[in-house]
């Protein structure tokens, strides 16, 4: 009779059990439904599926899923991204390392169509993407009556890291190649100063490429990383595999609660990986001690400049390389726009929310002094960039009017509203700039 009772209240026991983890479940997916439907905006079982990773709402914003962390040497452009078919729907890391739809050199298949190149950093090229994504600049251009019934494709050369005169030579360089333009944008300023002075700083000539970038390949050409930079390496290529597993589980959770937990175990991933990332950039740009017997030379500077000597030349640099790709452009009578970016660590009448705050700046990073110095420095140079008929568009205070968020990390980079406004200025200056040229012509 005692082993009967003690069965049934085991029983009982596991029936409360069971109806607890039942509502518990239920609870639990009423909850990811509810997360769901504030966070996306739509209701889980009736969602749209995607079979784009970066739209499952985490933010992968940094992480290279499909590119190698660490650039490949190029011996005229410096560095460039290795080459993959698999970057993102529409695009891929195309024969040269630039994110684009195409293989360069690109030729025109119709006679409607229009070359747009756009040169310059990372923020040129999440400009570039942006632009064949939505096409805004495309549609200021199509005010004008000449270039209405054009077909506009946006050509990117630009590359993360990237700064003058890189930008210079990487058109020249497709130029002798017989790549077609018909305009060029060039986005930058940001890289000129923040890389040049991490260059100045380890005695790099500052016309050279960004040490950031260069001196890890060199590192690795000499098989000298560091043994904590390998273990980072490893750790990181690991996570992009969980990472890459776990969005592909979330793309075919069923439901909501599956939606939910996975998320947030992709987004530690992600946290993890970010950490990691951080770690090696740290160990990879120790400099060797002694580099006299390393495979690849780099032009150095005997001491540190002076801060007024050095942001003078990097100023100097930047204005004589885009007089330079003009003076290039304008023998083939294809316009050219320059255009000063946005950041940060500019400080203008902006009134940044708190939230933003905790994203865009950073109190270690070492690009908050280079900006504060090297934008004045930049300035200085407008004149004689005008006097050589360059279309300078001076884009740092496009924010000053917008409350919400428009910067995603403590660098440099901008959100998708970010891109609209800094997309509708850049398009609004050049269609302000080509009718005026219009008007010009008609009067002659």
């Amino acid at each position: 009779m005692k082993d009967l009772k003690v069965l049934k209240k085991g029983q009982e026991f596991l029936k409360i059990a069971l109806i607890n983890l039942a509502l518990l479940l239920v609870f639990l997916e009423l909850g990811s439904l509810g997360w769901y439907l504030v966070k996306h905006k739509q209701f889980f079982y009736t969602r749209e599926k995607t079979q784009d990773k970066s739209a499952l709402g985490i933010n992968l914003e940094g992480v290279r899923l499909n590119q190698s962390i660490v650039e490949r040497f190029h011996p005229f452009f410096g560095f460039i991204q290795q080459p993959s078919a698999d970057f993102r729907p529409g695009f891929k890391v195309n024969n040269y390392g630039f994110i684009s739809p195409y293989d360069y050199p690109f030729k025109k298949t119709k006679n409607n169509q229009f070359f747009i190149g756009v040169f310059g950093g990372s923020v040129a090229s999440d400009y570039a993407i942006f632009q064949v994504q939505n096409q805004i600049l495309p549609k200021y251009l199509k005010q004008l009556p000449g270039l209405k019934d054009k077909e506009f494709v946006i050509l990117s050369f630009a590359t993360g890291g990237y700064k003058q005169p890189q930008q210079l030579l990487i058109l020249n360089y497709f130029l002798a190649l017989g790549q077609e333009l018909d305009m060029v944008v060039n986005i930058d300023g940001f890289n000129e100063v923040a890389l040049s002075n991490l260059n100045n700083k380890n005695k790099v000539a500052l016309a050279m490429p960004s040490i950031q970038h260069i001196s890890p390949l060199a590192n690795f050409a000499n098989n000298s990383l560091s043994t904590k930079a390998m273990e980072a390496t490893l750790r990181i290529q690991e996570n992009k595999t969980r990472i890459n597993q776990a969005l592909s589980s979330l793309q075919n959770c069923s439901l909501a609660a599956c939606n939910a937990l996975t998320s947030v175990y992709v987004q530690h991933l992600v946290n993890n990986y970010k950490t990691d990332v951080l770690k090696f950039e740290e160990e990879r740009t120790n400099k060797q001690k002694d580099d006299s017997g390393s495979v690849i030379y780099i032009n150095s500077n005997k001491s540190v400049l002076q801060d007024s000597v050095a942001f003078e030349e990097m100023a100097g640099n930047w204005a004589k390389s885009s007089i330079f790709m003009h003076k290039v452009l304008s023998a083939s009578n294809v316009p050219y726009f320059h255009v000063l970016q946005p950041n940060q660590y500019y400080q203008t009448k902006r009134v940044f929310g708190e939230a933003e705050k905790q994203i865009a700046f950073n109190k270690e990073t070492p690009y908050a002094k280079s900006v504060q110095i090297g934008y004045p420095a930049l300035f200085k140079k407008f004149p004689n960039l005008e006097k050589n008929n360059i279309n300078i568009l001076n884009a740092v205070n496009v924010f000053d009017n917008n409350k919400e968020a428009v910067y995603v990390d403590s660098c440099c980079h901008y959100n998708k509203a970010g891109e609209v406004i800094f997309s509708n200025y850049v398009g609004r200056s050049i269609l302000e700039s080509l009718r005026k040229d219009e008007a010009r012509s008609k009067k002659k």
